[in-house]
């Protein structure tokens, strides 16, 4: 038998008709008889045919009926069917191919013309199961790459991150606690239903990976300042308060060079708003409640817990308890009161969190850039930023435009071999069609 792996079901109340059909196809598929709309349902609880013969003219049920029937089912509206009738009138041929018959075949038919109609219609499955298959293969292969990416670009940033983190000398580590402190803010508030709708539109991922730089402005404070031994003065408070605008200057400058920046939107949006109060008495810009953007309210969160639980040159460690309190008491003050009621409501979590990253944290060496000087250039707005800040905006800018080539030089790779099952349609040449419509992998960044 030719094709023993294609099942041909014909279904026709007369005996002649179906044995005159199956006598044509005999030898060449495997074939399943039935004599009518219901026993062919029955017969498709246990196979799924690669094509059906549907006679028209049948009892209780027709095969209008049935083929109405088989199209309202998902597991039986791509099976396709030929309609095999005695009716040779336009309308009938209309009204069956309408319904979604793939083709329409008047009898008496011609044994030599039914077997190629049917070749032609299986061959033209087969090819369009094989490119639906490209198709998910090549997204999956898009995906896997579209990661790689994201992951570059998340190493980047913590590179970045750490070069800021390496000029302070006590700040070991909070780059990637805050991170995971973070995401499980993000992740009980929408379990909680706080803030869920505006959350489930954002992509999680590039929100945790877009914190590492929320401290990026440090890069262009002062040594004297940023690693100072005690409480700053007003004045060096006041120069230290800048390091929001000057993050916000970076990552705009990088933006501006880059033309793929989508994941610096939340980036620019934490550096400069993660230190705003929800009483309106936060810096740089006094902003109040929900003015403050929520990416900067779980920011907050998550950066001043970090604070409080670690060393800073201005205060010792505070334990796990003392900073709870404070953040207790704090909520409705310095944090949104929502957002805090998740942190209290799962404090233990965060706290085990704070010890295992604390015991790697002390376990692992770091080096420190002590003393590098700062060398002020140009720069935006009149702000001062530093050769260090030149440097991270460089390394960036290539970083997103390497990133950017290189999924551009991958599709391009793939032109003309992606297609949409949704433009396959019979008589469809297999090519891309004249607006050239492919299929796309998912967006990733």
């Amino acid at each position: 038998m030719e094709n023993a792996g294609e099942i041909i079901v014909i279904v026709d109340d007369d005996i002649t008709n179906l044995t005159a059909a199956r006598n044509s196809l005999a030898g060449k598929y495997s074939l399943a008889t039935v004599p009518s709309g219901d026993k062919l349902f029955q017969l498709l609880e246990k196979i799924t045919p690669t094509l059906i013969l549907l006679d028209v003219e049948m009892p209780v049920m027709d095969g209008y009926d049935v083929m109405e029937v088989l199209q309202s089912k998902e597991k039986t509206a791509h099976i396709p069917v030929i309609f095999l009738t005695a009716r040779i009138d336009p309308d009938s041929e209309i009204k069956g191919l309408s319904l979604g018959a793939v083709d329409y075949i008047c009898k008496p038919f011609s044994q030599e013309l039914l077997v190629k109609r049917i070749d032609a219609h299986i061959s033209f499955e087969n090819q369009k199961k094989e490119l639906i298959q490209y198709n998910l293969s090549l997204e999956n292969e898009v995906h896997k790459k579209t990661r790689t990416v994201l992951e570059l670009q998340s190493a980047i940033l913590k590179t970045v991150a750490e070069l800021v983190e390496c000029r302070d000398v006590v700040t070991g580590g909070h780059i990637e606690r805050t991170q995971e402190y973070l995401r499980m803010l993000v992740d009980l508030s929408i379990r909680h239903g706080i803030y869920a709708d505006e959350l489930l539109s954002w992509d999680i991922d590039l929100l945790v990976m877009s914190s590492q730089l929320h401290d990026v402005g440090k890069i262009s404070i002062k040594d004297s300042i940023l690693m100072k031994q005690g409480k700053l003065n007003d004045a060096e408070f006041e120069e230290m308060k800048k390091h929001t605008n000057y993050g916000v200057d970076i990552i705009r400058r990088i933006e501006r060079s880059a033309t793929e920046n989508e994941f610096l939107f939340f980036a620019e949006i934490m550096a400069g708003s993660h230190h705003e109060k929800w009483n309106g008495q936060g810096y740089p810009h006094a902003l109040a409640g929900t003015d403050i953007p929520l990416q900067g309210r779980l920011m907050a969160m998550a950066d001043v817990y970090d604070a409080l639980t670690n060393e800073r040159p201005y205060k010792k460690a505070f334990s796990h308890e003392k900073s709870v309190k404070i953040i207790r008491e704090e909520k409705g003050a310095h944090f949104d009161p929502l957002i805090a009621e998740v942190f209290l409501a799962h404090e233990k979590e965060f706290g085990e969190i704070m010890v295992r990253k604390e015991s790697v944290t002390r376990n692992s060496g770091k080096l420190r850039l002590i003393n590098a000087p700062p060398i002020s250039t140009a720069a935006a707005n009149g702000g001062r930023i530093n050769m260090y800040a030149e440097k991270i905006h460089q390394y960036l800018s290539i970083a997103i435009k390497n990133s950017k080539r290189w999924m551009m030089q991958h599709e391009q790779r793939y032109a003309g071999k992606q297609y949409s099952k949704g433009n396959i349609d019979a008589g469809t040449t297999f090519q891309n069609d004249d607006a050239g419509n492919r299929t796309s992998g998912r967006n990733a960044s």
